[in-house]
């Protein structure tokens, strides 16, 4: 098991001149600017890990052969495909981006740094919020917990007390204001954390940000206006005290707000949005504290993004309906090819007018063309269904697998036995059902037979009845069954009562389980004479303990006592029944007279009882 990774986030932010500056101990709570730290998401990538090292760790060495080891980290779009068994979360870099890589540290035991930035062009007197997104990597019982703390200039400025494992990223930060004259900064981050099991951690997202107060374009919905409506009016709405003589720039984008070009002369706090041609357009506004931070990307911060929208008066649509369909509009609705008007008062109680041109074509002979993949066991989910093609149709088609829309996947996988259905539409809304049937083959199975009852000491057999050629058998426990692959039967002694498991694999692949229960019941088989007859009739001679083996597995001791409590016989460690091991009523070298005898004999049994047992011996001559 792997020890921690980015586990204490230390943020060492280490100013380069002797500067006071302001601190607030959390997030920042208005608007912020653009991401000064570009490459804190830590870009993206199709290799697992890339690479080559990029060099931004100076107090940890870069890997490319996962896991990291202690004092070393790598960047990785995806854990899982590591094949790990260190009780790690399997997860992706905390974005959309399904190549998006992260930052992933096995922290050292000493602290060291593992990130460091120096940011320039900065302004004086202005809000800046640091912060990163961590995730707690480790799942356990008594492991360390990491615990991210963020430092300026050697002093903790804010710590996140330990990262809990809620499996999900924590962003983690805090906010301080530049002194007179400082433009530049030095950021790093280091480990803060002790050595041990745990400390597991990745890293996102660091980002460090212009804070200002809350910029905003009210009311925040979409404004709806008509194409032979009239202009509109959007205000820079800006709650707080922060900026005494606030600066604004309006700023419109043309790709989906993508890119943003600024609007020449437009630096009031209202714009008048009066371009009336029917469009999608996305307006905000960049603001600052002084002419010269407006003019910065690094002291500035941005506006919520207002979209305003301009319903068109005239509208086209040309459509082909497949033959039986209906085409509605309004309150028409249309069942033959043709050129329709209709004139109607969309939402917002403007005129539209909506032209039609409706083609309806005849209804074909749709088919569609698969490749199955049977499972390969009763139980298993491995088949699979591939739409090769479509045929008399044309595309886009809509794709409903079992009632489920599916979009851009030809391959359905992870398939138990089973009938399924496609609903399939093509472009003019002709449709097919098509239902394929995965049928999987006989279940492989095994039978141990029924649960058993058997005395302490007696053997039994388990044999394995299995429903077709098998190649590899596991017993369990383990301890007690080993056994070369193709052992079909066990037989043994059992000690006490259990279960008894066998996990097979058949020729395919297919595995089969099956468990019986050995119930042990506890009879101690020994026998103690009452009287024994030393007078050399080979008959009842010796006093001799006698026992069932293996039900009685060894006398540990064996003694006999004269009245007055002097041994005058003793063995040990010896098998039940064993003449050897007995006494002749002799003792040094004198036959014993007639009378009663104490004795005293442990023994141990099979499942590892010791008991001992005392009491008289008549001898009889």
């Amino acid at each position: 098991m792997l020890h921690k990774i980015l586990s204490h986030v230390v943020l060492v932010l280490t100013l380069q001149f002797s500067i006071c500056i302001s601190l607030t101990a959390q997030l920042c709570e208005g608007n912020l600017g653009e991401n000064i730290f570009t490459d804190g998401d830590f870009g993206s990538g199709v290799p697992n890990i890339p690479p080559n090292d990029p060099g931004i760790a100076p107090g940890y060495l870069y890997t490319t052969n996962p896991p990291p080891p202690d004092g070393s980290y790598c960047l990785t779009n995806n854990i899982t495909v590591w094949n790990q068994n260190w009780g790690w979360a399997n997860i992706g870099d905390n974005s959309n981006d399904p190549n998006g890589y992260m930052m992933v540290v096995n922290a050292s035991f000493d602290t060291g740094l593992f990130y460091e930035q120096i940011i320039t062009g900065l302004c004086e007197n202005t809000i800046y919020e640091f912060s990163a997104d961590v995730r707690n990597l480790h799942f356990g019982a008594n492991i360390i917990l990491p615990n991210v703390s963020f430092l300026i200039n050697n002093f903790i400025a804010y710590e996140s007390g330990n990262v809990p494992e809620n499996n999900k990223w924590n962003t983690y930060g805090f906010t301080f204001s530049t002194g007179p004259g400082q433009t530049f900064v030095k950021l790093s981050l280091a480990n803060n954390a002790p050595g041990g099991i745990g400390n597991d951690l990745a890293i996102d997202n660091i980002t460090f940000r212009a804070c200002g107060p809350e910029a905003l374009i009210l009311p925040l919905e979409v404004a709806n206006i008509c194409e032979d409506g009239n202009s509109i009016l959007l205000d820079a709405t800006i709650n707080g005290d922060q900026y005494d003589d606030p600066q604004v720039q309006w700023q419109e984008s043309f790709d989906g707000g993508v890119t943003w070009v600024d609007l020449p002369g437009e630096n009031d706090l209202s714009y008048e949005f009066s371009n009336l041609s029917a469009g999608t357009y996305y307006y905000r506004y960049k603001l600052a504290s002084a002419p010269e931070n407006l003019m910065n990307s690094k002291c500035r911060i941005i506006s919520n993004v207002k979209v305003v929208e301009v319903i068109p008066k005239f509208t086209a649509i040309a459509d082909s309906l497949c033959q039986g369909l209906q085409f509605t509009i309004g309150n028409s609705t249309y069942e033959n090819s043709g050129i329709y008007v209709d004139t109607l008062l969309n939402r917002l109680g403007c005129d539209s007018i909506v032209t039609s041109t409706l083609t309806f074509v005849t209804e074909p002979e749709i088919k569609a063309n698969f490749l199955i993949q049977e499972p390969k066991c009763s139980d298993t989910s491995d088949g699979s269904i591939i739409l090769e093609s479509i045929e008399n149709a044309l595309g886009p088609f809509d794709i409903l697998f079992n009632g489920d829309q599916i979009y851009n996947v030809t391959l359905i996988e992870n398939l138990p036995a089973g009938e399924y259905e496609f609903f399939i539409t093509d472009r003019y809304g002709c449709t097919v059902t098509e239902t394929i049937e995965l049928e999987g083959p006989v279940p492989y199975t095994i039978n141990l037979g029924e649960d058993q009852l058997v005395e302490l000491g007696e053997t039994t057999t388990l044999y394995a009845g299995v429903s077709e050629t098998t190649i590899a058998f596991n017993w369990f426990p383990e301890e007690i069954f080993p056994c070369a692959p193709n052992c079909t039967e066990q037989t043994w002694q059992p000690a006490e009562s259990t279960w008894v498991y066998l996990e097979t694999l058949s020729e395919d692949n297919c595995i089969a389980i099956d468990s019986v229960y050995i119930d042990v019941r506890v009879v101690r088989k020994l026998y103690i004479p009452s009287a024994f007859t030393p007078n050399g009739d080979n008959n009842n001679d010796d006093f001799l303990v006698f026992g069932s083996q293996p039900n009685v597995e060894q006398i540990n001791l064996f003694q006999i006592y004269d009245r007055w409590g002097n041994v005058l016989f003793e063995a040990s460690d010896f098998q039940p029944n064993d003449p050897l091991f007995s006494w002749d009523g002799i003792y040094k070298n004198r036959a014993m007279k007639p009378g009663t005898y104490t004795y005293m004999i442990s023994v141990l049994y099979l499942d590892r009882e010791v008991i001992t047992y005392s009491g008289t011996i008549s001898l009889i001559r």
